[in-house]
């Protein structure tokens, strides 16, 4: 299982599935990361936190916490 957050700057990544319960999981949703949909990573902080990511055509900074919830292809 690959998560978002063992990607590399540049990839073109598929969600595959959405891990967490209730409020997290929905909270990723609404951001527009679900099932299906191609995320490309942009940048990754120095320390790794935050995450930014081109999804459904609009950036988006996403946390390690999320981004280990985000199974990818």
């Amino acid at each position: 299982m690959k998560t978002l957050r063992q990607a590399k700057i540049g990839d073109t990544l598929k969600v595959v599935k959405l891990h967490g319960e209730g409020a997290v999981k929905r909270r990723i949703m609404d951001m527009g990361i679900t099932k299906g949909v191609e995320v490309y990573i942009r940048k990754v902080a120095p320390l790794g936190d935050p995450i930014e990511v081109t999804v459904r055509g609009y950036e988006l900074s996403l946390r390690k916490v999320d981004a280990e919830m985000i199974e990818v292809e």
